[in-house]
């Protein structure tokens, strides 16, 4: 059958496309289905969780600290802002609570950043292992969002006891929080494989990105009260950055945690946030994972 196929090839009389279906051939390398890649991805699961813990494990190794690391660079982003944004700028008088409600908003911006500034190097940054074994390569970008994750959870403790320590109360609405944070935590994920598939090709895109994530750092009610975008923006203005995937998650997160953050501080009502987050975390976590199977054949070479 092999021979038919090639004296066919070599006479020129079938189209390859006619011989491939009619004698099963497949491209070299051509990437599976979406559900086949998917169930691959599920096979690695192991993989990417063992590897994480050991990306978080390695991350701080050369520091004295540690990874106290973790904590103390937001809480350091934290107490800068507060500076600027708390005593000289003076929003803790138009915010309740500003230190608690700066801090969730800086942690959970953390989280999103970090990932989507580690995404652009998921390929680049390891394209010796990508030559050397075969795995279906967003395992790499889904570990960059579960080391993040790791982390946030370190965060977490402590942004609870700072809301704690600053008046606020234990109610119910803290179990949605995780709820809040595996949407968010979703989101990441397609974020970072648009971002991986985006490095591959664009070399300078991790230096651009800082600047990028500084605009929307600005334009996610972190560091003041998102009521101002209502009252300083035109209407249209405003509601595109109320529905900005970040200031969604850090709302929730405020909603969960803070009882002085609602109703007077709060973009929208909680109804209209869920369903948000909920559509952000579906369009960008399906949407850049289908994205990012379309250029799995790509990676590693070059």
């Amino acid at each position: 059958m092999a021979n038919t196929a090639v004296a066919d090839l070599e006479s020129g009389l079938t189209p390859r496309a006619q011989l491939a279906q009619r004698y099963g051939l497949k491209v070299a390398g051509e990437p599976p289905s979406l559900g086949a890649y998917a169930r691959q991805l599920w096979a690695y699961r192991h993989f990417m969780s063992a590897y994480s813990r050991a990306k978080v494990a390695s991350s701080f190794s050369n520091t004295q600290l540690g990874q106290l690391w973790q904590v103390l660079t937001p809480l350091t982003n934290a107490a800068v802002y507060y500076l600027i944004f708390g005593v000289i700028v003076a929003q803790d008088r138009h915010v309740p609570n500003f230190i608690a409600y700066l801090c969730t908003g800086i942690f959970i911006f953390t989280f999103t950043q970090s990932a989507a500034l580690q995404g652009t190097s998921a390929i680049t940054g390891n394209l010796g292992l990508i030559r050397a074994l075969h795995f279906p390569r967003a395992a790499l970008p889904i570990t960059v969002t579960l080391v993040q994750f790791q982390q946030l959870l370190m965060s977490m403790l402590v942004l609870a006891a700072i809301v704690l320590a600053t008046g606020e109360p234990i109610t119910f609405r803290w179990l949605l929080i995780a709820p809040t944070l595996l949407l968010q935590s979703i989101f990441n994920i397609g974020l970072t494989m648009i971002m991986a598939r985006i490095g591959s090709k664009v070399t300078d895109l991790k230096q651009v990105m800082p600047f990028v994530m500084r605009a929307w750092l600005y334009g996610s009610g972190v560091l003041y009260s998102v009521t101002l975008f209502a009252e300083r923006l035109p209407g249209w203005a405003a509601t595109a950055l109320e529905s900005n995937p970040i200031l969604v998650y850090i709302e929730l997160a405020r909603y969960s945690l803070l009882e002085s953050a609602y109703p007077d501080h709060i973009a929208s009502s909680p109804t209209r946030l869920w369903l948000l987050a909920a559509g952000w975390a579906v369009a960008v976590g399906f949407g850049g994972f289908v994205y990012f199977w379309r250029g799995e054949k790509e990676y590693g070479r070059g």
